[in-house]
């Protein structure tokens, strides 16, 4: 049995968040190699490289680690998309800040449930933007969202032209990985 952490921020800056959540997988037993990590976004699983990989290499018995339900996934549909394939890898599934393990039937449930509740703050919050934006635009106050690793993919094509590796690169440039992928792929 091999207990596997994950922990993802959404930007880079949010560096303290990231090294507190790698505290509490470390407390649950995950160590420094069986923790995957990423500074992403996105919650589309095709982006989430370092999640896919946890994903393919569980194994009946295994756990897989959260420290809250929200660094796994966004919706309840996602999230019962995950805890399937964790499932069917013969492996659980446990949220520390909900104290969920669904190695239990009663774990199974609280996870359903949370899960549930997760998606519906989700789409209430989706909804307050919404209207805060639609307020800013009629006030002509709103100016969309801050340019992010795009703005940096000049950057980013210097070093892969000097044979810098896909990984250096995010690094470097405070950008995840998914994103140098994706502005290689727009520059051909």
């Amino acid at each position: 049995m091999t207990i596997y952490g994950y922990a993802r921020t959404s930007t880079v800056e949010q560096v303290a968040g990231l090294a507190d959540q790698i505290a509490k997988l470390k407390g649950a037993g995950c160590t420094d190699q069986s923790i995957y990590r990423e500074q992403i976004s996105s919650v589309k699983m095709e982006d989430r490289i370092e999640f896919a990989k946890v994903l393919t290499i569980l194994r009946p018995c295994d756990v897989l680690v959260f420290s809250s339900l929200s660094r796994a996934a966004r919706s309840m549909v996602h999230m019962v998309e995950i805890e399937s394939r964790v499932a069917r890898a013969g492996a659980t599934i446990r949220i520390l800040d909900l104290a969920v393990d669904t190695a239990t039937p009663s774990g199974r449930l609280t996870f359903n449930l949370f899960a549930s509740i997760a998606q519906f703050e989700r789409e209430n919050m989706l909804e307050r933007q919404r209207v805060g934006i639609a307020a800013a635009k009629q006030r002509g106050a709103y100016t969309g969202r801050a340019p992010t690793a795009q703005a940096k993919s000049t950057k980013v094509l210097a070093l892969i032209a000097k044979g810098v590796t896909k990984q250096e690169v995010a690094d470097a440039c405070g950008i995840g990985i998914a994103s140098v992928y994706r502005i290689l792929k727009a520059h051909g």
